[in-house]
């Protein structure tokens, strides 16, 4: 089966339903959006406090990496959603753009010109629709709903007046002027509810008869005829189908699927593909190269004279937040945190802190065993740089993921140092109160050559990869892929660094100015 558009869109994610939406603004441009998940009609997307059930689930692509030798050779488990609004429909919901420094970097040091902090402002703002904050530097009449999250723990609050006297200032804004200090997330949620692109951006453009959408769509091949992609190969509900495309092809699956998918379809370094019998159609070598991510570890304590999160999981909580939006199902679990740097010689922060009233380690896949709270430091600025390759010729095989978590020994460091933050600020009087004894390492009493074999043993993804389809090397600064014509990247996997902090808000910036350019170019 075989059917045309103007555009065809690959991945119904934080990018891929902005791209959705504004391009079918314009009533003659037909739009195609392929998604290889489901609806996002699960009741655990959209209760904020659920989003690591959704782990390990059939909404989950459940990727792990190949076995990383600086963590004791184990592997990684990496979650990514498989349904509409991508990992926006199963991320800890934190909005936060990075700093000022990231963009700027990128302009003045990958080629990305037009990609500096004073270029994707405007689209951070005109993303937004901030319940608080407005101008200059916030938007009130975006679709994405940011607001204060509508339920705080007390251990949060505590841990942030602990840090305050730890000697970080208080911050009620880690999207303002300046980016370090210590305060309490604004989250991506609307009147306590998750608020994901699917919400935002394209349900209120399925009614639009310019566009259409496949799920269940699980692209196999860009289809390249003369050097331009005319369409894409997918299967839909298991059926083979081929859809042509009369503009452009739009690659929106991410740091892992985007790479995937050019690699299948002959793009990418010539001498892997000929290993996997893939005919060579642009060798481009830097395709799936500097991948990389913000690995975090914790210190968790057991806790006295107070609640645990889990303690809240409850028919009558939850009846609360269906007629309210509020309540401890309003937690985004994350619910507090930092930005700081780890010491004096470094001048932009290199370190997040997030906090949570509960244990959270191993992606949160445990059920906690005790009462308790969790901090846990986030390398921000990683140094190391790792690599995604194919498995197998099959689109559907999970691809070889090797982040190379710590392969520059700066990074752990770097996290060693955010450990011995996290430690002290936990012997303030204002979350002492509540800490009983620590739970994980079982004793605070550690060298940093010990607190390094902790970090090996705990690092887990903060869900943040990006990189393997970078601007300056694998596209040009209008995110159109070097040696194909007819075929662009937008998504995660175009940043040439990592942003510092958490990237949702980052990916559906990318998003904004991609429909712009494409809008320019035609």
């Amino acid at each position: 089966m075989s059917d045309a558009f103007d555009y065809i869109v690959v991945g119904a994610g934080s990018a891929g339903c902005v791209l959705a939406n504004r391009l079918t603004e314009d009533p003659s441009v037909t739009v195609l959006l392929l998604e290889a998940g489901g609806p996002d009609d699960a009741d655990e997307i959209h209760i904020p406090a659920a989003f690591s059930t959704l782990f390990k689930t059939k909404w989950d692509w459940n990727y792990e990496t190949v076995e990383q030798k600086h963590m004791g050779d184990r592997t990684a488990y990496w979650p990514r959603m498989k349904a509409l609004g991508g990992c926006s429909s199963m991320n800890a919901m934190i909005y936060i753009r990075g700093n000022k420094a990231d963009y700027d970097t990128w302009r003045d040091s990958h080629n990305a010109t037009g990609w500096g902090w004073d270029d994707v402002l405007p689209y951070f703002v005109k993303a937004e629709h901030n319940t608080r904050l407005a101008g200059p530097l916030h938007g009130t009449g975006g679709p994405l709903w940011v607001e204060d999250r509508r339920y705080t723990h007390e251990l949060s609050r505590a841990w942030v007046d602990a840090a305050v006297t730890w000697g970080l200032k208080p911050t009620d804004d880690f999207n303002g002027h300046d980016q370090e200090g210590a305060g309490q997330y604004q989250v991506t949620c609307h009147n306590g509810r998750r608020w994901s692109t699917a919400d935002a951006y394209l349900r209120p453009a399925m009614t639009r008869p310019n566009l259409t959408v496949r799920t269940n769509a699980l692209a196999t091949k860009i289809v390249i005829e003369s050097g331009r992609a005319v369409g894409v190969d997918y299967t839909h509900d298991g059926s083979p189908r081929t859809s042509r495309v009369n503009g452009e092809v739009i690659l929106s699956g991410g740091a892992i699927n985007s790479p995937q998918l050019l690699m299948l379809s002959g793009i990418g370094p010539a001498e892997h593909l000929r290993d996997l019998d893939i005919d060579v159609v642009v060798g481009l070598a830097e395709v799936g190269a500097n991948l990389h991510d913000h690995p975090a570890a914790g210190i968790l304590w057991s806790t006295r004279k107070t609640t645990d999160l889990v303690d809240f999981a409850t028919p009558t909580r939850m009846i609360q937040w269906q007629l309210t939006g509020r309540g401890p199902m309003a937690s985004n679990v994350g619910e507090a945190g930092a930005f700081l740097t780890s010491g004096d010689s470094v001048e932009v922060p290199d370190l997040q802190i997030i906090v949570a009233p509960t244990l959270f380690y191993d992606n949160g896949i445990h059920e906690p065993t005790a009462q308790g709270f969790t901090s846990a430091a986030t390398l921000i600025n990683p140094a190391s740089r790792g690599r995604l390759r194919l498995r197998s010729a099959n689109p559907e095989w999970r691809p070889l993921i090797d982040p190379a978590y710590y392969d520059d020994p700066q990074d752990m460091d770097t996290m060693v140092a955010g450990l011995r933050v996290l430690m002290e600020i936990g012997e303030r009087p204002a979350l002492a109160r509540y800490l009983d004894k620590p739970f994980l390492p079982e004793s605070l009493d550690r060298t940093d050559a010990e607190l390094a074999q902790h970090v090996r043993e705990q690092t887990q993804t903060l869900y943040h990869p990006v990189g393997t389809c970078s601007i300056g090397t694998v596209v040009d600064e209008d995110l159109k892929v070097n040696g194909v014509s007819g075929l662009r990247i937008a998504d995660a996997s175009v940043m040439p660094m990592v942003p510092r902090g958490n990237t949702n808000a980052p990916t559906i910036m990318v998003g904004e100015k991609a429909a712009d350019l494409i809008k320019a170019s035609r």
